[in-house]
C-alpha cells in the first residue's frame, strides 16, 4: 500500500518543477510573487454573446426606423428597394418588417407614450 504522505510529497514536487519551468521560484500561500505579475494567456471568448448583441442592435435599428416613419411610409421604402437594381433587393429583404421588428417597435411606442 502507497503511503499518502509520499503521494501528497510527489505532487507538490511535480507542481514546484512545474512553476519552475515558467520561470516562477518558491511562492509561499498568500504572497505576491511573480505569478501574480505573470501575465495569462488571452481566453478565447465566445462567439455566443457578440452575435447576439449584433442581432439586437441590427433589430433595434430597423424597430426604430419603423417606429419613427411609420407602417405605410416604412412599407412604401421598402417596396422600392425591392424594386431597385444592384444590392437593393437585397436591402429590401433585409429591411422587411418581420415579426420581431413589429415587436421591437410596439415595446418602443408604449415607452415613449409612457415619457409624455
Amino acid at each position: 500500500m502507497a503511503d499518502a504522505n509520499m503521494a501528497d510529497f510527489y505532487d507538490r514536487v511535480r507542481r514546484f518543477e512545474r512553476m519552475r519551468s515558467k520561470g516562477y521560484g518558491f511562492e509561499a500561500d498568500g504572497t505576491l510573487g511573480r505569478s501574480f505579475y505573470h501575465r495569462s494567456p488571452a481566453k478565447r471568448r465566445g462567439w455566443l454573446l457578440p452575435t447576439f448583441m449584433a442581432l439586437l442592435v441590427v433589430f433595434g435599428l430597423k424597430a426604430g426606423l419603423y417606429q419613427a416613419v411609420g407602417a405605410d411610409s416604412y412599407a412604401q421604402r421598402v417596396e422600392r428597394l425591392q424594386a431597385g437594381e444592384g444590392f437593393d433587393p437585397v436591402g429590401g429583404w433585409l429591411m422587411q418588417a418581420d415579426p420581431v421588428t413589429l415587436w421591437m417597435s410596439d415595446a418602443m411606442a408604449g415607452g415613449m407614450e409612457r415619457l409624455k
